[in-house]
């Protein structure tokens, strides 16, 4: 009597056991840490220090009345040197007229440009391709999608203008870093 409710129900013994089989687990690739990290933080920072900056932050710098140079001084307690891509130049100057004052700030010689080969103007994917390669960068940002990629790339410190200031985080003390 229980085969034939079996069957009427359309289960075997064997069907039983087949569902309960779990899929093999998938292999992961972990990346290999960088060998400039010890533990979290960067050894490879140090003074005199390279910041990529991006779009915004230029703008909010305006915006607050900051100058670049000698703010960034200022927070890192060290000599800053203030370098902007070819994609960021780009951005600068697809928003127009509006911005040209940030277009003539970024084409300040104090102010380094690092020359993209690859293909596309995205800034954002720039800057964290950049980073991720070589990891002796600072990222000036306040777009806080673009802040939220970086802070996931291990030993890469971001600098952000707050209440008409710059500020720092994820840079250990021993490196300039201001307390707060």
């Amino acid at each position: 009597k229980q085969w034939y409710q079996r069957r009427v129900r359309g289960l075997n013994k064997n069907a039983v056991t087949e569902k309960k089989k779990e899929p093999a687990e998938e292999v992961r690739h972990v990346a290999k840490p960088s060998s400039a990290l010890f533990f979290k933080f960067n050894t490879q920072l140090g003074p005199p220090y390279h910041v990529l900056i991006d779009t915004n932050f230029i703008n909010f710098s305006i915006r607050n009345k900051l100058d670049i140079y000698s703010s960034m001084m200022d927070c890192l307690y060290a000599k800053c040197t203030p370098y902007i891509t070819d994609c960021v130049m780009g951005e600068l100057e697809k928003l127009g007229a509006k911005y040209r004052v940030a277009v003539r700030i970024a084409k300040d010689p104090r102010i380094e440009r690092l020359i993209c080969t690859h293909k596309g103007t995205y800034a954002d994917d720039c800057l964290v391709q950049r980073v991720t390669e070589h990891k002796c960068y600072i990222v000036a940002t306040n777009d806080k999608d673009l802040r939220r990629r970086v802070r996931k790339i291990p030993g890469v410190p971001i600098m952000y203008v707050q209440q008409k200031r710059y500020s720092i985080e994820r840079m250990p003390d021993a490196f300039g870093a201001p307390r707060t």
